[in-house]
């Protein structure tokens, strides 16, 4: 489990505990270890690089670079991050 404030309630830690689960958080966040931040920085990466300041250029540009990442680089993402594949 991540570290949110909310989610270390006690009404949460009942709860995932009554569902027989067990509760284990996450260590002190890294975005190294965050599949997420790596994407958010190929994307800001090439933002920055587009360099078109106006709100439709830098739209279709998001577009372009979404559309650039395939499911291989977003299984890599993750198996970088140290996350299995299931």
């Amino acid at each position: 489990m991540d570290n949110l404030g909310s989610h270390k309630g006690k009404a949460v830690r009942q709860a995932i505990r009554g569902a027989g689960a067990k509760l284990i958080f996450l260590p002190k966040y890294s975005p190294d270890l965050n599949p997420i931040e790596q994407l958010f920085a190929k994307l800001k990466h090439h933002l920055r690089n587009a360099a078109q300041p106006t709100r439709r250029a830098v739209c279709e540009a998001i577009g372009q670079i979404l559309n650039s990442i395939s499911a291989d680089e977003c299984t890599n993402y993750f198996a970088n991050a140290g996350c299995g594949q299931t």
